[in-house]
């Protein structure tokens, strides 16, 4: 009760919903590697964030021990820098999280209230709306982003008397003409990768605003675990190869990019161990829990590779790298000894505990609001700033990484940027604990639950996902945990603390209402 009394000062203060948090600004001065001549202020760090596609934190060896999956990168990465353990993205499935991410915004503030975006969708960011990487190339950064987008794009359609049956799936889609809105129109100088995730059409690479290839094959529907949707693809787009072409491309980025006098920025979201859990032939047979597990070991892998292009730049000490995930891992827990499991059958989505736990103790799954869909690892590395191998217990969301660089590179933070974003830079410093504020996480149903310290509140009867029940979002009684006492979400405690159910229920209500998160308390 001691956390919940805590709330009382900021429950009662609705007008704090209209401060504005504009993070702190830090000048840092930086050792390690710099560019400029001796006695002139080191440039500021370069920033690599990578974001993992489904993964869950039980997936990492250095979040679940147990795991039966070797991730040596992923565990050097946590050994090397911070682990946040109560990491969560702001969304259980990927495009409301990315976004969130990007803009350090909320997504459910915008048209998309549940569901996803597909490969041809429209653009969901905003004109106007400023990203990370408008933040940083204002800042002097050069900025590009690698991987996959699935935050819509203005993608150029044939003429409406054009035949545009040719593909089933297709819209219509012009593949030689000129997208109007991609990453490149949202701060990023560079961009290549895929539309959607990995399982959309069109199975076509862009960069930039441009198509690479026309495409040339009608890609038929697949099912678990390569699952894949109906669609046009390009000759040179073969489901197993992206990953690897993605890496290619973002060792070569950082190559590039770190010739020049500028820092920079790489954005990469990759595509995997989301569906199609598709690994490469050299990964497969490695960790014996077939096509997910040996994915995952290829998602580690990949981050290896990404590692080891920043250490041969000899700018490791210079630069600022963040991982984590866009939500938990789709992969069901079965609790039944005796249920046939992945293991035994690659086409079964889900695993017996005994085998693997791919979101850890944690309830539910991708899609849901309980802690499974999104508590996601996230590891932070910046040498000389960022003590080696500690730990933070905090409750932090994907969205705070925008007021973090804002941090970092002193800039600052306008009224009607990054509302919902908090500054996590004096924790790296190990200058704070907490965040000091209450985090919201959203289902694909548009259920929202609410954390604050050990206390979780969901505004609803289910799990608003894909594990029964799903319930219904603001239909009572709602649900409540002391995720202290109970990570796994089994005792509903609602009835036992009405008090903490109405106060939760009135913080809610202020974040969703007020147009941001208010200011941290003090």
């Amino acid at each position: 009760m001691t956390r919940y009394r805590a709330l009382g000062p900021f429950c009662s203060r609705r007008a704090a919903a209209t401060v504005v948090y504009l993070g702190i600004v830090f000048f840092i001065s930086l050792p390690g590697q710099s560019k400029q001549a001796t006695g002139q202020t080191p440039r500021r760090p370069n920033i690599v964030l990578i974001l993992a596609d489904d993964m869950g934190s039980g997936d990492v060896q250095a979040l679940n021990p147990s795991s039966g999956i070797a991730t040596p990168n992923l565990n050097s990465l946590a050994a090397d820098g911070m682990t946040f353990t109560d990491g969560h993205s702001p969304s259980a499935v990927c495009t409301p999280t990315r976004y969130g991410l990007l803009t350090g915004r909320y997504c459910w503030r915008t048209r998309l209230k549940r569901g996803v975006l597909g490969g041809y969708s429209e653009p969901l960011l905003e004109t106007g709306r400023s990203t990370i990487a408008n933040m940083l190339k204002t800042s002097g950064y050069t900025t590009g982003a690698v991987g996959k987008w699935h935050l819509g794009m203005a993608l150029p359609l044939t003429a409406a008397d054009a035949d545009t049956s040719k593909w089933d799936g297709d819209p219509g889609i012009d593949f030689s003409g000129t997208i109007k809105d991609s990453p490149i129109h949202h701060g990023f100088d560079s961009y290549f990768g895929v539309t959607g995730s990995l399982d959309m059409a069109p199975y076509v690479y862009v960069r930039n605003d441009r198509f690479t290839m026309e495409p040339s094959i009608q890609q038929p529907a697949v099912s678990f675990p390569h699952f894949v949707r109906k669609g046009p693809r390009a000759a040179d787009f073969v489901i197993a190869d992206v990953l690897d072409k993605l890496t290619t491309e973002a060792v070569s980025y950082i190559a590039d990019a770190s010739k020049r006098e500028a820092p920079y920025f790489l954005y990469m979201p990759l595509t995997g161990p989301h569906k199609p859990a598709q690994p490469h032939e050299r990964f497969r047979g490695r960790t014996g829990l077939k096509e997910y597990g040996d994915f995952v070991a290829q998602v580690d892998w990949t981050v290896g590779q990404v590692l080891k292009a920043i250490d041969a730049t000899n700018e490791a000490d210079n630069t600022l790298v963040f991982y984590t995930s866009d939500n938990g891992s789709y992969m069901y827990r079965y609790d039944d000894g005796q249920k046939t499991d992945h293991v035994d059958d690659v086409t079964v989505q889900g695993y017996r505990s005994e085998n693997h736990r791919a979101n850890g103790v944690f309830r539910g799954t991708k899609a849901d609001v309980w802690e499974a869909g999104h508590r996601v690892p996230f590891f932070v590395r910046w040498p000389g700033h960022i003590k080696p191998g500690t730990k933070n217990d905090a409750v932090v969301c994907l969205t705070d990484i925008y007021a973090t660089c804002a941090a970092v590179v002193g800039a600052n933070v306008s009224d009607s940027e990054a509302e919902d974003s908090i500054s996590l830079l004096p924790m790296l410093q190990g200058k704070t604990a907490d965040r000091g504020a209450p985090i919201i996480n959203h289902s694909i149903g548009g259920m929202f639950a609410i954390r604050d310290g050990q206390w979780k509140l969901i505004a609803g009867t289910g799990s608003g996902g894909r594990q029964a029940p799903k319930g219904k979002p603001f239909q009572k009684p709602y649900q409540l945990f002391d995720l202290g006492m109970d990570p796994g979400e089994a005792n509903n405690v609602a009835a036992e603390y009405p008090e903490v159910v109405i106060g939760l229920t009135e913080v809610l209500d202020v974040i969703r209402n007020g147009g941001r998160t208010p200011k941290p308390r003090q």
